[in-house]
């Protein structure tokens, strides 16, 4: 092989397979810190000191992968092993996107298993959730700044949060709401031009759908024809999960908590809070908090077994999708990317996040620092009402100090994490509830 300078990296021709292991690998393992900073390393990694990609190719696949349900940095991560070397490379670039934190996950959600009775555990996880509610606060700001440039978008985020916070409707119902008015309104905006005609062959399309669609579902009806009934309701609702998680984990866990916790009763509201602190430790999807509620909700069931089957099930069901997405729309990016309605449609569906993500930081905040919370229901309105005489002092200074950390002085989420467990550590013990 010959020399090349820093500039001279390879070309998308000379990347091989071992090029896109060995560079995915990497990516895996560092892809800390959400979806933002997983986008910026891939940028670094593959247009800036690679030119795998060119710069317009990244940002046209970037804003496919966000009209996208599920992960958009691991989408985008399979979209651009794709574009080097076709399906294999797609399938290795996302597979390294997740497996490393998958494994990690596995190991910490075991651990919690086990051992999350224990004081010390609690006491720990009383500075994770604490700093859980001040992660999801940051998200909503950023979301905001970026979606709610006019008054449509603020209208459009203030029904979202009043349509699940007061009147407690379904989060799928709410973005497509949301998707239909941007759609609408998008196709009544004057000069835009029309899209470029895609270049894909129909047939390979409806092909690589039908294969994709095999791939993910034929496990579930494996199970259900085994009579595996709870790793068939498993499966189910995170397949469902998968087709409507717009707007990135944070604003689909809600929706997801509703149902873990009050639909299903597979977690409580703590451990769930437990599974999203672990999640944000790792590399990898923060939708890789599904894994820890699979094998969690498994472990509860029926022990070691089943949990790690339920990991795997859940896993399944959540990434076999995105693979569909991907291999099925690549071909088209170009086209879609210049679609009007399509653009609509994610303006407001991104606008509707602000409400769903303002309503989940309530709703942690809600039972992180208050032990009762009741909820009143008065015709269509249902509300969710704190008992004060319950309200823990330790975790609202815990929450204050993570966001000291967070938000004021930008340290990373790892090092707050690390810094609010031990400090819950402390006051957990010193000061037990």
């Amino acid at each position: 092989m010959t020399d090349m300078t820093a500039n001279e990296a390879l070309s998308p021709t000379r990347a091989t397979l071992s090029d896109l292991t060995q560079v995915f690998g990497r990516i895996g393992i560092l892809s800390f810190g959400g979806p933002a900073a997983q986008i910026g390393l891939m940028h670094r990694e593959l247009v800036d000191e690679r030119s795998w990609l060119s710069e317009e190719e990244y940002l046209n696949a970037l804003s496919f992968c966000m009209l996208l349900p599920g992960p958009e940095a691991m989408q985008l991560a399979t979209y651009a092993g794709w574009k080097l070397r076709g399906v294999p490379g797609g399938l290795i670039a996302g597979l390294l996107f997740v497996l490393p934190g998958a494994a990690i996950v596995l190991a910490l959600a075991l651990g919690y298993a086990y051992l999350g009775a224990l004081p010390a555990v609690d006491a720990l996880m009383l500075g994770v959730k604490a700093t859980v509610v001040v992660i999801v606060i940051e998200a909503l700001l950023k979301v905001a700044k970026r979606a709610l440039g006019d008054r449509v978008g603020w209208v459009i985020a203030g029904l979202a949060f009043a349509a699940i916070f007061a009147l407690n409707l379904p989060f799928p119902l709410i973005i497509a709401a949301a998707a239909a008015w941007g759609a609408i309104r998008a196709n009544s905006e004057p000069g835009l031009a029309p899209p470029p005609a895609a270049q894909a062959r129909l047939s390979d399309t409806v092909r690589t759908i039908g294969i994709w669609l095999v791939i993910w579902l034929g496990p579930l009806l494996a199970l259900w024809l085994g009579g595996a009934t709870f790793l068939t309701d498993l499966g189910l609702f995170f397949s469902k999960l998968a087709v409507v998680t717009f707007g990135g984990a944070y604003a689909v866990l809600a929706y997801m908590t509703q149902e873990v916790v009050n639909t299903f009763g597979w977690l409580t509201t703590e451990e769930m809070m437990a599974g999203l602190g672990l999640a944000e430790t790792t590399p990898g999807p923060l939708i890789l908090v599904t894994e820890f509620v699979g094998l969690l909700a498994g472990f509860k069931e029926a022990g070691l077994g089943l949990a790690v089957a339920a990991a795997i099930v859940t896993l399944w069901m959540t990434f076999a999708p995105c693979f569909l997405w991907i291999f099925a729309g690549a071909p088209y990016i170009e086209w879609i990317a210049s679609r009007p309605r399509l653009t609509g449609a994610l303006r407001a569906i991104t606008a509707a996040v602000v409400g769903v993500i303002l309503n989940l930081s309530i709703w942690f905040g809600l039972h992180v620092f208050f032990t009762d919370v009741s909820t009143v229901s008065a015709g269509p309105l249902t509300l969710a009402l704190p008992d004060p005489g319950t309200l823990d002092w330790r975790a609202v200074l815990l929450a204050i100090g993570a966001g000291i950390l967070l938000l004021r002085f930008k340290y990373s989420v790892i090092t707050v994490l690390a810094v609010a467990a031990t400090a819950g550590l402390v006051l957990g013990l010193a000061f037990p509830a």
